[in-house]
């Protein structure tokens, strides 16, 4: 195994001291730039590698940062990932991903896994599980480590977090739905423990209510984000006397489930029922009945993120200041929600 050249090696290449090496690599104001430009040439030249550990130790900084999210493989978290990579990685910043799968127990296990890493921050969407006493925050909080959330957030003093507006994102759906001359709309909700499903629930309630529509709790199905889930539950809304004639889905993948048990069952999307979902996630748009949707903004809202915690790091002050940022949303409408009538009086 070859041996590895060390700060010595590129002193006595260039007959200088080890310290005036150690500093050079550093990047010390006390050595000249022209013996820095050597320095670090030869140290290319030579193959150095630098010890990471011992740069951390003696900085305070490991220049890693922890992503947790519930599922890699949703295209909503991956966007944010890409956001988060594309504002840390030009600054040295490293990002090690975890996943949840919405399990309480993992989230904490990947959050002291974290820590135990001595990672320089934590930027995370928690699970879908009750969290209300999880030691795991308190833990990161007391130790200093820079907390931010986004999308799926706790309330948590002086934790900063980046969110959509959810309320307004529902409410836009609901109304556009509304506007398509809907009269019974129904809502797949998800887990309303989680406040962005909650807010999603009361956007859809506020703009039934602001409608003079009546407001029919048995119009409200609680699923999860599942295509399956989304079909069962839609299976339960057309057995009723009287069906829903337009659904928002608190999710893209209950909307798509909404779709197939339609269409199964015999009628016409979207002239007998319209379909919204949320999240405007790519299959949305690319299916032969392109989905009505709510976009999110996730490479925003994770450039945005990573952009709050460089704030954190760069901020001495012993006071760190919290931070609520909320994005607008926007409305991607499609054919799923536009009936003929709308089509040809626009």
């Amino acid at each position: 195994m070859p041996k590895k050249t060390t700060i010595y090696d590129i002193a006595k290449a260039l007959d200088i001291t080890a310290a005036t090496v150690s500093r050079a690599l550093n990047d010390s104001p006390r050595v000249k730039k022209a013996t820095k430009e050597l320095i670090l040439e030869t140290a290319k030249q030579m193959n150095y590698e630098q010890n990471k550990l011992a740069q951390a130790l003696k900085s305070g900084k490991s220049y890693n940062v922890g992503v947790i999210v519930p599922y890699i493989n949703s295209n909503f978290f991956a966007s944010v990932i890409r956001g988060i990579e594309e504002e840390l990685y030009p600054k040295g910043y490293h990002v090690i991903i975890c996943q949840t799968h919405d399990q309480e127990n993992l989230e904490i296990e990947n959050i002291n896994s974290l820590l135990n890493a001595q990672v320089d921050g934590v930027l995370m969407s928690i699970s879908n599980s009750n969290i209300e006493n999880n030691p795991a925050f308190k833990n990161l909080v007391r130790k200093h480590v820079p907390l931010i959330f986004f999308d799926r957030k706790k309330d948590i003093k002086g934790v900063s977090s980046v969110t959509i507006d959810d309320f307004k994102g529902a409410y836009l759906a609901t109304q556009h739905l509304i506007d398509q001359g809907c009269k019974r709309i129904a809502h797949l909700s998800n887990d309303r423990s989680l406040e962005i499903f909650q807010n999603r629930f009361l956007g859809y309630k506020q703009a039934i209510l602001d409608a003079g529509l009546e407001f029919d709790d048995r119009l409200v199905v609680e699923t999860t984000s599942k295509v399956e889930a989304g079909r069962k539950s839609t299976e339960i809304l057309l057995r009723l006397n009287n069906p829903p004639d337009g659904i928002f889905a608190s999710c893209d993948f209950s909307a798509l489930g909404a779709i197939k048990e339609i269409k199964a069952q015999g009628f016409s999307i979207p002239n007998d029922i319209c379909i919204t979902g949320f999240s405007n996630e790519p299959f949305s748009q690319f299916m032969e009945l392109s989905i009505t949707s709510v976009d999110q903004s996730p490479m925003e809202m994770g450039r945005i993120a990573a952009n709050v915690f460089l704030d954190e790091v760069h901020n001495n002050a012993k006071i760190k200041s919290e931070k609520q940022v909320i994005l607008a949303p926007e409305l991607i409408i499609r054919q799923s929600s536009l009936k003929e009538s709308f089509l040809e009086a626009n």
